[in-house]
């Protein structure tokens, strides 16, 4: 028999496998469908960046809005059906920019709504009394399985399946994003912008920069890491298994992120996703032998798991409700702006320095684990 803190969970589990279901067909596979759209691989780029940048202005503004209001799940409701109909657009699209202007229109509305999805989560775990790893790991497990899906079904169908499945999962997202739970939050009164006092914050502004840059220390991996082991002679199935030990080791580390989160607390591992960053960029940089690079994706757990858990419960426990969605969301804002900056940058530096350029990046990731020891300074 489920209680009614169990049915909370599971209906925001249910959000997390939808959007991230949609994110494993569109991640992988949308670059596919915008170049059989005839666009150049610089075109592409310019519309994949302006997928990420757009979020840094657009997201802050409706989560402070959620603020203000007190409330999550209706404007989560109305972004995703915003999206659907923005997303249509691509069926009578063909030139660089209308696809460029509908990417937008689509990015402003679906981005946000993953701040105000995880603030909505952390204010459920308090009153339901779960751990929100237990329910994040449901998105990375979708993800993979929708990947898989989708690359099966492409094999012997045109593109535009692509824009199919992509609308599919967007459909099924709005469907379960009515089921969220409508949980109320303190309304943001004492200020006009709520984002005003958290910059103002030392530590908080800290530890979200360390953060971003610890997960923008992923650009070169998620941009290269298949072109270079492909060039190092590696086959397409053994890099899939080492993509999707990755997503395995990080759902492990949602399992037990509670624990260990009890036990260091959040900047202790958010510290720890960026001492695993340089340890995993610097070995990745190295060498290509595929023991090595098996005991190395073991890691990914950290670097993004480990880091995201932290900054996730480093703002719950450290923001007041009120503001918490403006925090979450200034998160995504900054992360994608310093994940869309090390993409950019990544392209060059592969050029230049091809499996070296992870040594750059265990650089970044290397920053980010001085910010956090900064950050003590100002709060233990």
């Amino acid at each position: 028999m489920f209680s009614k803190n169990h049915i909370i969970a599971l209906r925001i589990s249910m959000f997390y496998a939808a959007y991230f279901a949609m994110v494993g067909v569109a991640l992988p596979f949308f670059p596919v469908w915008l170049s059989s759209s005839g666009l150049t691989p610089e075109n592409i780029g310019v519309i994949i960046g302006c997928s990420t940048f757009v979020r840094v202005f657009f997201d802050p503004v409706v989560a402070q809005l959620a603020d203000k209001w007190g409330s999550r799940q209706p404007i989560i409701i109305l972004l995703v059906a915003f999206s659907l109909v923005f997303f249509s657009l691509y069926f009578i699209t063909n030139t660089f920019w209308t696809i460029l202007f509908v990417t937008i229109l689509y990015s402003s509305c679906c981005g946000a709504t993953q701040p105000l999805a995880e603030s909505l989560t952390m204010l459920a775990a308090k009153s339901a009394q779960f751990e929100y790893g237990r329910v994040r790991l449901w998105g990375s497990l979708t993800f993979i399985l929708a990947a898989i899906i989708a690359g099966d079904i492409l094999v012997d169908n045109s593109s535009d399946i692509i824009l199919l499945m992509i609308f599919g999962t967007i459909c099924f997202l709005l469907i379960v994003t009515i089921f969220l739970p409508n949980i109320k939050s303190s309304i943001a009164v004492s200020v006009r912008f709520p984002i005003v006092p958290l910059l103002r914050d030392k530590p908080f502004t800290l530890v979200l920069i360390a953060a971003a840059l610890i997960q923008s220390s992923h650009a070169v991996y998620y941009g290269f890491g298949t072109i270079h082991w492909q060039k190092a002679g590696i086959s397409e199935v053994v890099i899939g298994l080492l993509w999707a030990e990755g997503v395995i080791s990080e759902v492990v580390v949602f399992v037990f992120g509670g624990i260990i989160l009890r036990n260091i607390g959040p900047v202790r591992l958010i510290f720890l996703g960026g001492l695993a960053g340089i340890l995993r960029w610097i070995g990745t940089g190295l060498d290509d032998n595929l023991i090595i690079l098996f005991i190395l994706q073991i890691l990914h757990g950290f670097t993004f798991g480990a880091t995201h858990l932290g900054i996730i419960y480093y703002i719950s426990n450290n923001v007041s409700e009120s503001f918490s969605a403006t925090a979450m969301s200034l998160y995504a804002a900054v992360g994608g702006l310093a994940m869309g900056l090390m993409v950019i940058a990544s392209g060059q530096i592969y050029a230049v320095l091809g499996g070296q350029a992870y040594f750059v990046v265990a650089i970044v990731s290397a920053f980010g684990c001085m910010l956090c020891l900064y950050s003590a300074t100002y709060r233990t």
